[in-house]
């Protein structure tokens, strides 16, 4: 895989040319692909195909490259799938063996390597993506160990654990599991603040948000966020840190203030169900709103709606909706992408 992916970079550096400077990168979990929209337009410019069930996305800080995680369906997955963003298409696969269930994933620091949780297996991962081997399995010492943060600073990783309703902190660079709390039941979402100090934590099963230390894991505080709290990130430096969270049942999008830790605002985001999700009957006729991704000046949000095969754009200035955009069956995980797909790709 080293050697594909040098060679691709090295033709896209002398044989195309870019249309767009950003692109948005939506898993769509029923079809095993990934859509790449062109956000200038908001058209989707390329669909590149994963293994079963890709339910998160990591995009290397150069936005060239792409991880999905493929998490499977009924039976376990145990892969990556790397796309070359201005390709706009799947350059390889990154076998995990042992090691099922991989599902959040983020960039380390460099371009090379990602984290990655494996429920399966009850660890986190470091993986190697230029080498396409698993480097180390850290345990999580929880159960449905499902999204994770990273403060590359600290070098420390903080993992949502499902199952158990908790928070594992690991420590990645010596690649020991250092602590756990609780949090509440079904821990899931999971945001760091931007000085590493805030970490929220939506608990979908208590309605609940909590927030930690993220020094120690002591428990600062519990916000009441009804409706089936799935997903939590935090908005650019510049704009305040504020919290947003969705609402898989409720079809809502809540603001949290990080300085009065309180709901500044709810917005019912609920769109047309077009059909169903892996959540089935715990989320009634909602549009189920899961994936956030935010731009990175923090002007725009999107909203992947896994049961509206629709990603939602708001404007943070007035949290209007300004577009829809047409995605593959059952959207959830995002990333953004300050790469493009070629005119070349494009005219195919």
């Amino acid at each position: 895989m080293k050697q594909l992916l040098r060679l691709l970079a090295l033709a896209l550096a002398g044989a195309v040319w870019p249309v767009a400077a950003e692109t948005l990168l939506v898993g769509n979990k029923a079809e095993a692909s990934v859509s790449l929209i062109d956000l200038a337009t908001g058209r989707e410019v390329a669909r590149a195909n994963t293994r079963p069930g890709p339910h998160e996305i990591a995009v290397s800080g150069n936005g060239r490259l792409a991880v999905v995680t493929n998490y499977g369906t009924e039976e376990p997955g145990n892969s990556l799938t790397v796309i070359e963003v201005e390709l706009g298409r799947t350059v390889g696969t990154i076998d995990l063996g042992e090691y099922t269930r991989p599902h959040g994933i983020v960039f380390m620091p460099g371009n090379r390597r990602v984290l990655v949780t494996a429920e399966g297996a009850r660890a986190l991962l470091v993986v190697d993506v230029w080498d396409g081997v698993v480097e180390k399995a850290i345990p999580t010492g929880q159960d449905t160990s499902h999204m994770l943060a990273y403060d590359p600073s600290g070098k420390r990783a903080f993992v949502a654990n499902i199952g158990s309703g908790s928070v594992s902190l690991i420590n990645v660079a010596g690649g020991e599991l250092l602590a756990f709390r609780r949090s509440g039941a079904g821990a899931e979402g999971i945001a760091l603040s931007h000085n590493s100090r805030d970490l929220w934590v939506t608990n979908r099963a208590d309605d609940t948000v909590t927030l930690f230390d993220a020094l120690n894991l002591a428990t600062r505080a519990s916000i009441p966020v009804a409706g089936f709290p799935i997903r939590a990130e935090v908005m650019p430096h510049g704009t305040g840190g504020k919290v947003l969270v969705t609402s898989a049942r409720s079809a809502e999008l809540t603001v949290i203030d990080p300085v009065a830790i309180e709901v500044e605002r709810t917005l019912n985001i609920g769109l047309q169900q077009s059909g169903g999700t892996i959540l089935g009957d715990r989320v009634g006729d909602s549009s189920v709103p899961i994936g956030i991704e935010i731009s990175p000046a923090g002007d725009r949000v999107w909203i992947a709606h896994a049961a509206a095969d629709t990603v939602q754009e708001l404007d943070t200035g007035t949290w209007q909706q300004t577009r829809l955009l047409a995605t593959g069956d059952e959207p959830d995980a995002m990333a953004y992408s300050s790469a493009s797909v070629t005119t070349l790709v494009q005219r195919q």
